[in-house]
């Protein structure tokens, strides 16, 4: 999958917030859902969840269904897959500090105290 700056961007704007990632939470643990049983999860009225669901389907992070008058809700997780591509190297970068830190720490003399 090709993804340009502005999906990226979209994505992490999308994740930017916490009721968007514990509507992924829920989606994730739980499976498809409808608008309403995610909405009980959450003290806001429904236009704003809807809102959220919005932003959330924009970035592709979610996909709706309709089924007779409620719309179902599904996890879309291919662009947290580019998440992970793009902090890959930051959890190298970390790792490598720590090894080097661990080296340090090996070559230091052990306290006599």
């Amino acid at each position: 999958m090709i993804t340009t700056a502005a999906d990226e961007d979209r994505v992490f704007a999308a994740l930017a917030n916490g009721t968007r990632r514990e509507v992924l939470r829920l989606l994730r643990e739980r499976g498809p859902q409808p608008v309403q049983s995610l909405a009980d999860h959450f003290d806001m009225r429904r236009p704003s969840l809807s809102e959220h669901l919005k932003v959330l389907r924009e970035a592709g992070l979610v996909s709706e269904e309709r089924a007779g008058r409620q719309r179902i809700y599904r996890l879309e997780a291919a662009p947290l897959a580019d998440v992970q591509d793009w902090l890959h190297p930051y959890e190298r970068f970390w790792r490598d500090r720590f090894k080097d830190l661990g080296a340090l720490l090996d070559r230091l003399p052990d306290d006599e105290t």
